[in-house]
């Protein structure tokens, strides 16, 4: 059988749009909370594959997603390029990449003996989906995983990574060079594994000004789908440049992936009118929508329901679940988006 997300990939708009959520496997779930507690740090659960399967399939389990994406995390290609990276309270943190003579010390190849778990991982899940039900794999596109490695953690604004792209252009290059490389031969190996598609999260690319995007999001982001498709013809590529807004034309023309995700800051008709008609869209539910619920979230989720129903369409969030959410709104997401909660 045709996975209906797939079918979607293909251009062929289903009867009802497949349905997943970013960050669906999450804090936000209990038993992904005590799955989590048995673990010493986030990193040794996403290098755990028999605990990463188990929450990789979660979700499935609980509201019967159409797509589950692998339990993992963007940075583990740095962690593999052998930067050090851990995971705390606030958040991540990496030993930054912040002089060229440190980009020029960078491992060239990521060692595959620290990613031979996720891989590990997408086999073991894929043996346990059911039939209908598509895996996604994933990697960071090397703007944002970029923007990581040279501030050591997340900013507000991404000002370090900048910055550096401006003072030390050749250096910033190279670092660039080396992620493209990097997440396509990453990406090649999970889809390798048996994940059925695979999704480039570019989720900073929205700082960029327009010059800056084509190199930084546009250019990369284009070599690693031909790298994918030059050793897997044929694979299924989803990009999410977040933020991109009208650009994302340019990023269309020029990076051919099979479908794009959207934010929940785009205009919808922009998207139907302008993005739909080139290329399937995935998204853009508000995550602070699904959050607070009620009759606020039946509006917003009636709306894109409405705004795509007319091509191929993967209903989705525009960015990921946030850990305060409570379950039961997902469960009334769920519910609207296949017609099961009447409209009122």
């Amino acid at each position: 059988m045709v996975k209906p997300l797939i079918a979607n990939l293909k251009g062929q708009a289903t009867p009802r749009p497949p349905i997943w959520l970013m960050r669906q496997a999450g804090r936000y779930l209990p038993e992904y909370r005590a799955i989590r507690d048995k673990t010493k740090n986030f990193l040794d659960l996403c290098f755990n594959p028999q605990l990463a399967a188990e929450v990789t399939l979660q979700p499935i389990h609980r509201f019967g997603f159409d797509a589950a994406i692998l339990f993992s995390d963007i940075l583990v290609v740095p962690h593999a390029l052998g930067r050090h990276v851990r995971f705390e309270d606030d958040g991540p943190r990496l030993d930054p990449l912040n002089e060229p003579s440190a980009v020029h010390r960078l491992r060239r190849e990521v060692d595959d003996a620290v990613l031979g778990p996720v891989y590990e991982t997408v086999v073991r899940v894929k043996k346990e989906l059911p039939e209908s039900v598509t895996l996604l794999g994933f990697c960071g596109a090397p703007w944002t995983v970029a923007t990581y490695m040279i501030a050591g953690a997340g900013t507000p604004d991404q000002l370090p990574a900048r910055q550096f792209a401006y003072r030390h252009g050749e250096a910033f290059a190279e670092l660039i060079e080396v992620l493209v490389e990097a997440s396509a031969s990453y990406l090649v190996k999970q889809l390798a594994a048996g994940a059925d598609a695979v999704q480039i999260f570019d989720t900073w690319a929205g700082v960029l000004p327009p010059d800056e995007f084509r190199k930084w999001c546009i250019e990369p982001c284009a070599r690693i789908v031909a790298a994918v498709r030059n050793s897997i013809p044929g694979a299924k590529i989803i990009g999410f440049p977040r933020g991109a807004g009208t650009k994302l034309t340019q990023y269309l023309a020029a990076v051919p992936v099979d479908a794009v995700g959207l934010d929940w800051m785009i205009e919808l008709g922009f998207a139907r009118d302008r993005i739909q008609r080139q290329r399937p869209v995935q998204g853009n539910l508000d995550p602070l929508v699904l959050l607070t619920g009620g009759a606020a979230l039946d509006r917003a989720i009636d709306r894109i329901l409405e705004a795509f129903a007319e091509g191929p369409f993967i209903f989705n969030l525009g960015h990921g679940v946030l850990p305060e959410t409570p379950v039961a709104h997902v469960e009334r997401l769920v519910a609207r988006v296949r017609g099961v909660a009447g409209r009122d």
